[in-house]
């Protein structure tokens, strides 16, 4: 819900998985992630600063700033969105603490590209590809004096936002049943940090025909298919830093859940939860027909309403907490960090996130030629993996901030060998 003094900015209680994301932030790590629109043209940073300004009123929970209160830090709309910057070969550069306090998001510009970089207390990638497509339609609306409708996840700047989409849906939906946490002993690949922390972003490009035939060949869905090639490539890279294997850790990759799917709602703020899907290397070898399968099923019984509900209840239940509420932010971040320190990532290798087939209005589609989106790698290893499908083809994303390129070259070379025409790209230096 949001709240407003009178004429003031409205202002919005983080939503339950945001509140540990200022607290876990440091120098030369944010949690954030970002999503690219690449036009037939390049782009017109005054166009697109109009188009910024057009629907940023449409978009009060997105268009923020992030504050802090005596007990929980709070996010408020800007009543001015911020000037467009132009982009950098380094994509998610840290978002500092003074940088959310001024403007929790970045609006970017590169030759045809566009891109919107997000604080991840501001909204998970579904509330963000809604942002984002919303922006570039407004952009194409402007630039080439074409009317684009309002589908596809394209909001109508005229609109006024609904109470739904202030919504903190997992207060909403928690249960009375709360899951353990998962096992930390899981297996973190390390590598060589880069002195100045540069990221490295390596995409491989896929034939999505291709991808869904193969994945449909087995029965499963591309995540699956995907998560399975990780894991794969996951295990080699443990079995070279770990010749015996009865000193190896389990493998596992986070799949972030778009709970929206399984509870409805439309809300702009966060509403996702992980499943976390993995194998035993110290059981045996796995063949890929054999991870393809254990990750299918164990997406089948992770991916319910009722299980996710047990995974997000301990967090609401935390934050009902009388004792912890009453804490001073300061001894709350202290917490909160040491918890995520000691847990937040610590359940799994990397995660994987798969914002799908990305869909347009036909009239803007035109003047798309490519949308991808990327992750940040974790705060405490330095890799992560995210998908997207854009008309026939698919890209596969994987940062790192180490120096050597072991999981890319692992991960694409399992897909060349199964058949896959893979075209690389890289902003490696």
């Amino acid at each position: 819900m949001a709240e407003a003094s009178t004429g003031g900015p409205r202002w919005m209680r983080l939503d339950n998985a945001a509140l540990i994301f200022p607290a876990a932030q440091r120098r030369h790590w944010s949690n954030a992630f970002r999503i690219a629109f690449t036009f037939t043209d390049p782009v017109d940073p005054d166009v697109l600063q109009r188009a910024l300004e057009r629907i940023a009123p449409r978009f009060p929970s997105v268009v923020v700033r992030l504050r802090r209160g005596m007990f929980w830090h709070y996010l408020e709309e800007l009543q001015t969105p911020p000037p467009v910057q132009t982009d950098t070969y380094q994509p998610l550069k840290s978002m500092t603490g003074a940088d959310v306090r001024r403007c929790a998001i970045r609006v970017l510009y590169y030759r045809n590209r566009m891109a919107v970089e997000f604080f991840h207390a501001v909204t998970d990638g579904t509330g963000g590809m809604v942002f984002a497509k919303s922006l570039a339609a407004e952009y194409v609306r402007q630039r080439y004096g074409v009317h684009v409708p309002c589908t596809d996840g394209v909001k109508d700047p005229d609109e006024a936002p609904k109470d739904e989409e202030f919504t903190d849906c997992f207060q909403d939906n928690a249960g009375p049943m709360a899951a353990p946490r998962d096992d930390r002993n899981v297996y973190r690949a390390t590598g060589k940090t880069e002195p100045d922390r540069f990221l490295h972003v390596t995409t491989g490009i896929l034939d999505t025909r291709q991808l869904l035939t193969e994945s449909k060949s087995r029965g499963v869905t591309v995540t699956a298919y995907l998560t399975a090639v990780l894991l794969q490539s996951l295990m080699q890279m443990q079995a070279e830093d770990e010749p015996r294997q009865n000193r190896r850790r389990p493998v596992k990759v986070q799949i972030p859940v778009n709970l929206r799917k399984l509870y409805g709602g439309s809300t702009m703020r966060n509403f996702v939860a992980v499943a976390n899907i993995g194998v035993d290397p110290r059981l045996g070898s796995y063949t890929f027909e054999e991870l393809v399968q254990l990750v299918h099923h164990q997406m089948a019984l992770a991916i319910t309403e009722k299980n996710m509900r047990t995974i997000f209840t301990p967090n609401v239940n935390d934050e009902h907490n009388k004792l912890l509420k009453i804490v001073p932010l300061g001894m709350k971040n202290l917490v909160m960090r040491m918890v995520f320190d000691a847990i937040g990532e610590r359940v799994a290798s990397l995660s994987l996130s798969n914002l799908g087939n990305v869909q347009l209005p036909e009239a803007m589609a035109q003047y798309v030629t490519r949308v991808e989106f990327v992750l940040g790698a974790q705060a405490t290893a330095p890799y992560n993996c995210s998908v997207t499908s854009w008309q026939d083809k698919t890209y596969v994303n994987i940062v790192r901030n180490s120096v050597e390129p072991r999981l890319e070259r692992a991960f694409f070379t399992a897909l060349v060998r199964m058949g896959f025409h893979v075209k690389i790209e890289s902003n490696d230096r």
